[in-house]
């Protein structure tokens, strides 16, 4: 029996309704307790700002894609080297680092659980490969189904439970987490030379459209009762006028779901966007954020940009590809057979640019604006609108105006006639910045029942100690401290076992793969439906058998089981 107490933190636990209290915050096994014996270890925290630990919700950090924006950076490899030190790997990279530098720069912030935000799952056994190598954090990973054949003949034949049926088949065998959109129907449609523009638009040879797909889709996630909502990159990815496409997606939206919203809209930044060429650009943050507020079956992410170099990397390969025309930069597209694709491109974000400046207001306007912190998390789409290690400075813009009127003076001279942000006096406060980087992301994802975002009684013991006064420090005025301290943990606490202390890492790290396996009645097996079976035998290039995801890829595998209503 391990037991640790945390003397004095200045707790903030949204799901508690705790607001800074000074309290104690005992720990047996992993796990948060009532009390301890008199001989637990002991933390001091000195009433420093105390959280659960940090939840990052849509990031990409391992798999195919990711890797081969290692390749294509090699001026990045040689940017973000640490030698090894103590028990801390050799690391390289700032914006795609390589996975001990990403695991070792979210446990330095606080951050001990990421979703990545696409994983094709024809590849799954690189992304968890990875996941084992990223070892400080719990790994989760959403599953393409964008492009999948199978998927979109359901779809045609309005049949939403041979389309439950195939994801739960999937998911079980690629041990994946959640159903993942990316441009739904429009990576298959570009690999046919062919377009999508909109929600009403056919996919080629499916006589689908996106709107088909999202609303099947949505359906079949509810049949089989998972945790997390569908995921969805909406259409038109990155268009001037796009926001028209994401307002008509939020139409689709029904109320499914009495325990959490039905569609995680994600890297909403990047869908809302008024104008109709790169030369008449501006927000539509507030039109967005109304139709979220309206609506609290609909979670987004803000999908902020910050200004410098980064990578982009999706599974909307067409939308890399006119980023790529855009840039005239590295390019490189990936087909990935029955199921979805990739492009990847490196970008440079800059203040010079007004679109950039545009897209820079829009994130933090989509924030702003929307009411329920629980509706708006905190990402930046991790590597695309920047890394990770942004998010302190982020937090600090959405905390003070005057550190946002600083950056925007800064901008480019036309952002004010394009946005609104000059004009916006909300100031976060600790329980928004608690909501939207922890406790939001966990019930969104629907792992607040496995012990995640909250700090009661059996939940899992991930707290993170900020070296921040939060009863002293003002925000508005004193926004520097904020982001210096959100940068570095005094403590991270991993499952009641202390990870990293002032941003070094002290301990190998022993992560967790969640995973979800829904039941389904023996009729709806598709590893005996002749037509699916067929599709491996005419044009997979693996065999069926060979598909599924070994036990032996997930060391420390933890399966949720739902039971479907199909």
């Amino acid at each position: 029996m391990t037991e640790l107490i945390i003397k004095n933190a200045c707790v903030f636990d949204p799901m508690q309704n705790i607001h800074g209290d000074i309290m104690d915050i005992a720990i047996r096994d992993g796990r948060v307790v009532e009390s301890v014996r008199n001989s637990a270890d002991v933390i001091d925290a000195e009433g420093f700002l105390t959280l659960p630990g940090g939840i990052d919700s849509h990031s990409h950090v391992c798999g195919t894609k990711v890797n081969f924006g290692r390749y294509m950076s090699p001026e990045d490899m040689r940017a973000g080297r640490t030698a090894r030190r103590g028990k801390m790997h050799v690391t390289s990279g700032y914006y795609v680092p390589t996975t001990y530098g990403n695991s070792y720069r979210y446990s330095a912030m606080g951050y001990t659980t990421v979703l990545e935000g696409a994983m094709a799952p024809l590849e799954a056994r690189h992304t968890h490969e990875e996941f084992t190598a990223t070892p400080h954090q719990d790994m989760l990973a959403n599953t393409l189904f964008d492009g999948n054949w199978s998927i979109m003949e359901a779809v045609a034949k309005k049949d939403e439970q041979r389309a439950a049926a195939i994801v739960a088949w999937t998911l079980a065998a690629v041990k994946g987490f959640a159903i993942k959109l990316t441009n739904p129907g429009g990576t298959e449609a570009w690999g046919w030379g062919e377009d999508i523009t909109g929600i009403r638009d056919t996919v080629p040879n499916f006589n689908v459209t996106p709107a088909d797909i999202i609303t099947t889709m949505m359906k079949a996630n509810e049949l089989l009762r998972l945790p997390h909502s569908v995921h969805i990159h909406c259409n038109n990815l990155g268009r001037p006028g796009n926001f028209r496409t994401t307002l008509e997606t939020f139409d689709l939206v029904p109320d499914l779901n009495p325990n959490r919203q039905t569609l995680y809209a994600t890297h909403v930044q990047f869908h809302a966007y008024g104008g109709t060429t790169w030369r008449d650009i501006n927000s539509k943050a507030s039109e967005i954020a109304q139709a979220v507020n309206a609506k609290p079956q609909i979670v987004m992410d803000m999908g902020q940009i910050m200004f410098g170099r980064t990578m982009t990397m999706t599974a909307d390969g067409p939308m890399e590809f006119n980023l790529h025309c855009l840039h005239h930069n590295k390019w490189s597209n990936h087909d990935v057979e029955l199921e979805t694709g990739s492009g990847i491109i490196p970008v440079l974000y800059s203040k010079k640019s007004l679109v950039n400046c545009v897209m820079w207001a829009i994130g933090l306007e989509l924030a702003l604006f929307t009411k329920n912190p629980y509706q708006c998390l905190l990402a930046t789409d991790n590597p695309n609108g920047a890394p990770f290690v942004k998010y302190p400075e982020i937090i600090g813009l959405l905390m003070s105006k005057r550190y946002r009127d600083e950056e925007f003076s800064t901008l480019h001279e036309g952002t004010e006639q394009r946005t609104s942000i000059a004009a916006i006096d909300r100031e976060m406060d600790w329980n928004e910045i608690a909501i939207m980087t922890r406790a939001g992301q966990a019930k969104a994802l629907g792992i607040a029942l496995q012990g995640k975002g909250h700090l009661m009684p059996g939940a899992e013991a991930d707290v993170a100690i900020y070296p921040i006064k939060c009863r002293e420090v003002d925000p508005a005025t004193e926004y520097r401290k904020v982001v210096e301290g959100f940068q570095k943990t005094r403590y991270t606490i991993k499952r009641g076992r202390v990870v990293a202390r002032d941003g070094d890492v002290i301990v190998e790290g022993a992560n967790s793969t969640f995973w979800v396996n829904p039941s389904v009645p023996d009729e709806h097996n598709m590893a005996h439906d002749k037509e699916f079976v067929k599709k491996f035998e005419e044009y997979y290039t693996v065999q069926m058998g060979n598909y599924p995801v070994q036990d032996v890829y997930l060391p420390r595998g933890r399966c949720i089981g739902t039971e479907a209503d199909l």
